[in-house]
């Protein structure tokens, strides 16, 4: 792969590999095209607005574990891969702000829908040109990546008719279910046909890569759903004030945050990635990687974001002089999303768990079923109040899941302090003798 120059355009990966700090830097503009899906439901919260959301998520999630896959397989900051990550994050910045219209044109603008169409094909085409380098001198390879390059094209091409098409022939709720189901199809087919022929082409090649970079966007996530608890224009402009309940606001939704970082970080992230170390076989592995991380890590990541879009604006509300103290109460819609959101992140803790080591983590178990009973109770009360009974499941979860889990916990923790100081141990022998 090199030049007579000695420019290497692509540099291979090794299993010894790690995030290096460019993917983080890529995966922060992820993040903010994640979240920023909300703004389809923010304003007008309905089933279909959510709908949307997932939707438009489920397309940003593949747009990411495809770049994910490819910084496994050759280095994101080496050779012409950090020329390749620009212009992707430029595409998914320019992505995340079409979003708002991604499902319907705005006047006065770009046509939002096509927009978003086209930075979704921009990135995945910008991702597969890689991997069709990669793959070139390998004619089999070569040509099971030419069926994976076909479906970006099939998967646009059904984006800009669900642009197109429904406001022609149909109106009122017959368009938005046509466009919905177009959609969905651009995502099934991504999903489905990308998984299936993805299979026989696709390695992984350093599990700790790869366990890193999906660990890594769940700590970025929930960073950014403490960003939008804190959001509020009237607030950041001084024009509200610092009151008890604000406070009471701001340490609840931290403690909520805290709680579903330890529920993952504390031993579940451990031990995920050395499960994966541990499948040699290489289809175990990428099963095991896909199951897990590709699959079960959305989930998570999707309910990181409702938590986010359920908890946006209390602190606005604690601070509003003109209304309740604690605030009002958040109705049906709007409990179901916060408490569905941790709900969810917990229930697909326990799908990994379950997929990877085969241990049920009954505790979180517990703590969904006792949010689904505390819900009708938590819909009818003040806003913070039911913020409070959201945080004292989660802490409680994290109590006894830390004082319950004993020596398995110590094992788990104590596996990952040993592989850590080797590694420390291993880079401090290589810096004496080069540096």
């Amino acid at each position: 792969m090199g030049t007579a120059a000695g420019f290497v355009p692509v540099r291979w990966s090794a299993p010894g590999s790690r995030v290096t700090r460019l993917e983080l830097f890529y995966d922060l503009v992820f993040v903010f095209a994640f979240l920023n899906v909300t703004s389809l439901t923010g304003y007008h919260p309905s089933a279909a607005n959510v709908y949307r959301c997932l939707l438009v998520l489920g397309l940003l999630w593949w747009c990411w574990t495809g770049f994910a896959g490819l910084g496994n397989i050759v280095r994101a900051d080496r050779g012409i891969l950090p020329v390749v990550g620009f212009v992707t994050i430029a595409a998914t910045f320019l992505l995340a702000l079409s979003v708002p219209g991604a499902f319907q044109d705005r006047p006065g603008g770009l046509n939002g829908p096509l927009v978003f169409a086209t930075c979704y094909f921009l990135v995945r085409v910008c991702q597969l040109s890689v991997f069709g380098w990669v793959a070139r001198g390998d004619p089999a390879r070569l040509r099971r990546w030419a069926v994976l390059a076909g479906l970006p094209v099939v998967a646009a091409a059904l984006l800009v008719a669900a642009a197109l098409v429904p406001p022609r022939i149909a109106h009122g709720t017959a368009a938005t279910t046509l466009q919905l189901a177009l959609w969905t199809g651009a995502l099934l087919l991504e999903y489905g046909a990308g998984v299936r022929i993805g299979r026989s082409y696709w390695e992984v090649v350093s599990a700790g890569h790869w366990a890193e970079r999906h660990a890594l966007m769940v700590l970025i996530a929930l960073g950014e759903s403490i960003i939008a608890l804190g959001l509020g224009q009237r607030f950041l402009a001084g024009m509200l004030p610092l009151t008890w309940p604000v406070v009471t606001a701001a340490v609840t939704g931290i403690l909520v945050a805290a709680s579903l970082w330890w529920a993952y970080f504390d031993t579940l992230a451990l031990v995920l990635e050395q499960a994966l170390h541990r499948a040699r076989d290489p289809q175990v592995r990428i099963g095991l990687a896909r199951d897990v991380y590709t699959f079960g890590h959305l989930p998570i990541v999707a309910g990181i974001i409702l938590f986010a879009l359920g908890s946006k604006d209390l602190l606005v509300e604690a601070a509003d002089p003109s209304g309740p103290p604690w605030g009002e109460p958040l109705g049906g819609f709007w409990i179901a999303v916060l408490y569905g959101g941790v709900g969810l992140y917990l229930l697909a803790l326990v799908g990994c768990s379950l997929r990877a080591v085969r241990v049920l983590r009954w505790r979180s178990v517990v703590a969904v079923i006792l949010l689904v009973l505390l819900a009708p109770l938590a819909g009818q009360v003040a806003a913070l109040h039911a913020l409070v009974l959201l945080a004292l499941v989660c802490v409680g979860l994290v109590i006894a899941g830390t004082t319950g889990e004993g020596t398995r916990r110590h094992r788990i923790r104590q596996v990952a302090l040993e592989e850590q100081q080797a590694a420390e141990v291993e880079a401090s022998r290589w810096r004496r003798e080069h540096l």
